[in-house]
């Protein structure tokens, strides 16, 4: 199986296994990322989903040595979401955690970028290597210049260079970075914080940053999208405030 999933507790593990080909991405994977995000957006339960990969890579990319689409038809097979259905960010409304155990490169970095949050070791790289081999890195021309400097994001888009972790940490592409053997408990933490919350402002929060972040700030400040009154005006909302009153632990319906 290219693509392992399993929910548990509330949490979506998607895992990318093809340590073979560094988890690099074929038709079939992207097909399959496609609908595994459908599905935990079709599923209330899911409060968080964590993206990986098996052996020494996230995930290496487009897999150059797959037989079918290349260029411009196979960059029109990712559909309207980019790279392995998650690249331009925003899907799905729930929060992602990539947990970035080795490369991250090209698409896998693009995915990386796409994630809400992004814990890696001490071992993770990162690059867009497309351009050495006459390819483009598209979703990640649209999306690193707006996450970090522009010169630093030229940097990268046109060489073909790879930062280490602490590199990307610095240039604030990463939450944290840790030891390998402390990887699984770090993202166990980010989890935990995550999922203590409440599920629908969790989604306001990210479907507002993701929609207005083109807008200038008085602009995104009276953007006004039907899920931040459901966060507002939800039972959710009486209960954390009376959780607070009451010095509990909040419990949560997601209504």
């Amino acid at each position: 199986m290219s693509i392992e999933f399993e929910v548990s507790r509330g949490v979506a593990r998607v895992t990318l296994n093809r340590p073979e080909r560094m988890n690099a991405v074929d038709s079939a994977s992207e097909a399959a990322l496609a609908e595994i995000w459908d599905t935990i957006d079709r599923n209330p339960a899911i409060r968080c989903a964590v993206l990986t990969g098996t052996g020494r890579a996230f995930c290496a990319g487009a897999d150059m040595k797959e037989e079918g689409p290349d260029g411009l038809a196979y960059w029109a097979g990712t559909g309207d979401h980019g790279f392995g259905g998650i690249a331009l960010g925003g899907r799905p409304s729930i929060p992602v955690i990539a947990r970035v155990n080795g490369l991250a490169l090209g698409g896998g970095f693009e995915m990386v970028l796409g994630c809400d949050l992004v814990v890696a070791s001490d071992t993770a790289s990162f690059g867009l290597p497309e351009p050495r081999v006459g390819r483009l890195p598209l979703d990640a021309m649209v999306t690193l210049p707006r996450r970090i400097p522009r010169t630093l994001a030229m940097g990268m888009l046109l060489t073909g260079r790879r930062i280490d972790a602490a590199q990307a940490l610095d240039y604030g592409l990463v939450n944290q970075v840790v030891p390998a053997a402390e990887l699984d408990s770090a993202v166990d933490a980010w989890v935990e914080d995550v999922v203590a919350c409440a599920p629908l402002s969790l989604k306001a929060i990210k479907r507002s940053v993701h929609d207005t972040t083109h807008l200038r700030a008085s602009e995104a400040r009276n953007f006004r999208l039907p899920s931040l009154a459901a966060a507002l005006e939800s039972r959710d909302a009486e209960e954390g405030v009376l959780a607070f009153r009451e010095k509990r632990a909040p419990l949560w319906s997601g209504r």
